[in-house]
This record gives structure tokens, sequence and C-alpha cells, in this order.
């Protein structure tokens, strides 16, 4: 008989494989949490480079203590144009004598139809926890910034939105993209799979990994003759320091009227059409489910960037906000907008900005009152 280089496997062995399979991918998250050194600390913030690792952003939320107060957003609580101490979530805890106490769960990039993926689905774990919700109008300022024009657009964080329903216009992912987005929430060991490659491989598959050119002609491929393992060191990455891009020190960090861009018209959307404010309104009704205290800060948006035809349109669609959130029960507060100086451009305040935004919640006595359980916070 010839030979012939193959396997039959019978009922008993298809139960022992896929008995394999399971163990391997059900132990390999949890007892890599074990081996790989993550200590978040004071002003931890998930790094810019890491903004798609959101198995380590549902790692982090399991640092949570009961007495922390999470602060979640977009690259407005993150903190684009500054350095992890010159946050919101940083100077909340200064000036409140509490260091520590205000956690930075802001993730560059994001918007309100992603954030509610990224609460969703990775993190389950925030339950029974004083939650300070920041409210971007920047994504309610146009057709465009709303995802709801029918032309393609590519966006950050495309993963998280809905990929069936509600249906997004600019959104033309195909099925395949779509189906392996819904997965991946779902497996843990995908999720694992995904932190990987953007911890250790540069944000790439192990493959792609192997075959990245170093941009020569012609091209040579440096990983080409390495080993995969000695990428592996078991350590997460962390933002770097000095950080040219962040920081007073940085060239970014100065106000918006020093640009010489001048002012902005805003094409304000809807509130009853925003497919951003209907994502919004469902993540505070679940992050309420869960048995959250949630208070939302609207703004300070930047009007000093504003047109001044432009004032009345922000102001209706802010006033519409406030008053959902009045109708609902939901604790707000409206900050006065900041000095002009203090923006970088029309949503991200800098370094002193951040201090002045907390000032204002620190001095409140709605926030206060919030903050200690004693009373809601309807203060403008």
């Amino acid at each position: 008989m010839p030979f012939v280089n193959e396997v039959r496997l019978n009922a008993r062995h298809w139960i022992a494989a896929v008995g394999i399979l399971v163990i391997v991918t059900t132990l390999t998250p949890v007892l890599w949490k074990k081996l790989e050194r993550f200590d978040p600390g004071t002003d931890y913030r998930i790094p810019y480079a890491l903004s798609k690792d959101y198995w380590l952003y549902e790692r982090r939320l399991g640092f949570l203590a009961p007495t922390n107060v999470v602060v979640i957003g977009d690259s407005v609580v993150w903190g684009e144009y500054v350095l992890p101490g010159g946050t919101l979530s940083h100077f909340l805890g200064e000036q409140s004598g509490q260091p520590g106490k205000f956690v930075n769960a802001g993730v560059n990039g994001l918007f309100p139809l992603a954030l509610e993926g990224l609460v969703r689905y990775y993190a389950t774990s925030l339950r029974d926890q004083k939650i300070i919700l920041h409210c971007n109008v920047l994504w309610m300022s146009s057709p465009k910034a709303d995802l709801q024009t029918s032309k393609e657009e590519r966006f950050n964080h495309a993963d998280l939105v809905p990929q069936f329903a509600p249906r997004i216009p600019c959104y033309k992912a195909d099925l395949n993209h779509r189906l392996t987005a819904v997965v991946e929430r779902n497996v843990s060991f995908i999720e694992w799979a995904t932190h990987l490659q953007i911890a250790d491989f540069g944000q790439k598959s192990i493959p792609n990994w192997t075959l990245e050119e170093d941009g020569s002609d012609p091209p040579h491929y440096p990983n080409a003759l390495k080993d995969p393992f000695a990428q592996i060191n078991f350590t997460i990455p962390s933002e770097p320091v000095p950080d040219p891009e962040r920081g007073p020190d940085s060239p970014r960090h100065k106000p918006w009227s020093n640009t010489g861009e001048g002012t902005a018209r805003f094409e304000w959307v809807e509130l009853d059409r925003s497919l951003q404010w209907a994502a919004f309104q469902r993540l505070v009704k679940l992050l309420q489910s869960r048995g959250n205290d949630v208070l939302v800060v609207v703004g300070p948006f930047n009007e000093h960037i504003m047109e001044t035809e432009n004032r009345a349109g922000f102001r209706r669609l802010r006033d519409g906000i406030v008053g959902w959130l009045d109708a609902n029960h939901v604790p707000r507060v409206v900050p006065a907008t900041l000095p002009s100086a203090f923006y970088a451009d029309a949503s991200h305040p800098l370094t002193e900005g951040y201090r002045a935004l907390a000032k204002q919640l620190i001095d409140d006595p709605a926030f206060r009152g919030w903050l200690d359980g004693k009373q809601s916070a309807h203060r403008e």
C-alpha cells in the first residue's frame, strides 16, 4: 500500500480535539493577564498607539475600586493635546484633594456611536460606579460628523459601531468585515489575539509583521528572519516620555487663535435625526441599567471659534440635550465656556483649560452634592 500522510479522527478523537481547543482558547487570555505586567497607576490612560486595544481597556477597568469616579468620553476626556497629568481627571483629583479617585476612561478617537459599543461589549464590569460621562456636541456639528452622509467615509473605531442596526449610511464595510467585528466582540481569545498584535507587533498580524518592508528600494524585510516570539516581552507599551505631540512643550499645545485658521461654521444637525445623539441616549440608559450613577457634563464647547450666526443653532442644540437629560432625571452640569486662549480647537482644552474646567466642577455645589451622594446635579 502506498504511504498516505493522513490521520482520520473518530468521534472520541474529535471530542478530545474540541476539548483541547476550548481549554486553550479559554485559559490563554486568563493566564496572559497573570504573565503580562500591567500597573495602571494614578493618571493612567490607554496610550494613543493602543487606542484600538479594547481588550486592554477591558482589563484596565478591572483595576477600579468602588470609590473611584470613572470619567468616560472621547479625546476630550482622554486629553488630545495634554500629558496624562494635564487631563480633566487629573485636575479633578488634585482639586478635590483625592489624587487617583477620578479615573481617565477616555479613548482617543471615540464618538458616541463607537463609545456605545465600547461600553456595551468591553466595559461589562463597569457596575455600581459613579460615572462622569462627557457629551461632546462636536459630533453633531455636521451631517458628516454625525455619520449620516451617503458617501462612504472612513472613521476611527469602525469595529465598535453597530454593524447592522441601526444603519449608518456612510459605513460601507462588506459583510465579512461586519461579521468579523461582531465575532471579535464576543470571543475573548480573538480580543486577546488583537491585543497581542497591537501591543507587540506594531498593530499588525504576525505574517504581516514578518513581511513588513523598510521603505528602501529595492525593499528589504528586516523582520523576515526574526523570531516572532522574541517580540513578546509581557510588558504593555507606555506613552512616550517626553511626548513630542502633547503637553506644554509640544508645538501642538497652543491656543486655537494662534493657528491662523480663523472662525468656523457648523451645520448643526437636528437632535431627533442625529445618529450620534441617539447613541448617546442609549449609552446613558445602558450605564444606568448596570446600576451606575451617571452624571453628564455637556461641553464646554469653544463658542469663540463659531461664526456669530452659528451660535443660536448651537445653543438650541445644547438646550435640547439638557432638556432630555432633565426629562429623564439624569444629573448634568453645563460648564461655562472657557476663555478663548484655553482651547486648542473647537472642543479640546489645553492644560490650563482642563484645570479651569475641573475648578468649575469642584466649585459647583450641585456637582459636589452628586459626588457626595447627597443630591442630583442640575446646574448651569
